[in-house]
């Protein structure tokens, strides 16, 4: 069983003017939410763990779990609004974005009010803004510390400055939860972000030295590149008409970690065993994921059997 951690709002495309305002097109979304869908659609067990507004969007995001088999047992409900993400997509595919969640419902998690994981629970997962806003941060921050000994962890900083814009905040969560998680994987993106002068290769080693037993860094169009034990291995993205790259590190997120549950990877000792040759493997089955989603507009991730 995998368990989900992390945000969940509603991404708001611009399509269009108007005579009287802007043609909006929402969407349920927010990176551990995509990464839950994801893993699900690649046929994994998974849970996901967030609170939820009670509004309208809040019940559109419960009706998308459901719908997509997502267990929805470790959500709780509130009546604050749901976070919203205006996304604005450039002539390249790539987004950005702006968001609106202060005080929003799936930052209401606290240390106290954390729910009780399901005992075949295996793997947690956690990323993206959740990690850095309060109270939530703090809450999952010591989930993941009190269940490292007896579970894997496994970690994407996913770096949004537009909701914390102050890389000093960044900085420190992200060495912490390096240092707790099993597997970490993160954008060149992200890598620019928080170490601009450092080479990728040395900031996967000294998190390997830190703690992780798998490193992956993702680099869109260019490949990605795995570290591990058994040392260091690349694949290509493949080519696709890209219709917007939104999603793409999440679809490669789960794949990635439906690869290790498919091969029997799921502890430190069998990450520590993987070859070059099964990095290499892992990661191009994580590629082909995401490229599907590329060529899909917003973050439709693949089904399994679109990966035979």
């Amino acid at each position: 069983m995998f368990v989900v951690c992390g945000e969940a709002l509603m991404d708001v495309y611009v399509r269009d003017s108007t005579a009287t305002g802007l043609l909006l097109d929402a969407r349920v979304g927010g990176s551990p939410f995509n990464v839950a869908v994801g893993l699900a659609r690649l046929g994994q067990p998974v849970q996901f763990l967030c609170p939820l507004s009670q509004d309208v969007p809040g019940e559109r995001l419960m009706q998308t779990l459901r719908d997509e088999s997502v267990g929805t047992a470790l959500v709780a409900r509130n009546g604050a609004a749901t976070t919203l993400s205006v996304v604005s997509v450039g002539a390249t595919g790539v987004p950005s974005y702006a968001f609106h969640g202060h005080g929003a419902a799936d930052r209401q998690l606290t240390v106290d009010t954390l729910p009780e994981l399901p005992a075949d629970t295996r793997v947690l997962q956690f990323g993206s803004y959740a990690l850095v806003v309060e109270p939530v941060g703090s809450a999952l921050r010591h989930l993941a510390a009190r269940e490292r000994p007896n579970r894997l962890i496994a970690y994407d900083p996913n770096v949004r400055l537009n909701v914390e814009p102050n890389v000093a905040r960044w900085l420190p969560i992200v060495q912490e939860m390096t240092q707790l998680a099993h597997i970490v994987k993160v954008s060149d993106e992200d890598l620019g972000l928080l170490y601009p002068d450092e080479a990728p290769a040395v900031v996967a080693q000294r998190w390997l030295a830190g703690g992780a037993h798998l490193v992956v860094v993702t680099r869109g169009a260019t490949g990605s590149e795995a570290w591990a034990r058994a040392g260091h291995a690349t694949a290509q993205s493949l080519l696709v008409d890209v219709f917007d790259t939104v999603g793409a590190g999440d679809t490669f997120q789960g794949a990635m970690l439906t690869w290790l549950q498919e091969h029997d990877a799921l502890s430190p000792a069998k990450l520590d065993a993987l070859s070059v040759h099964d990095l290499s493997a892992m990661l191009r089955f994580a590629a082909r994921a995401a490229s599907i989603t590329c060529s899909r507009r917003g973050a439709d991730m693949p089904r399994r059997e679109e990966l035979q």
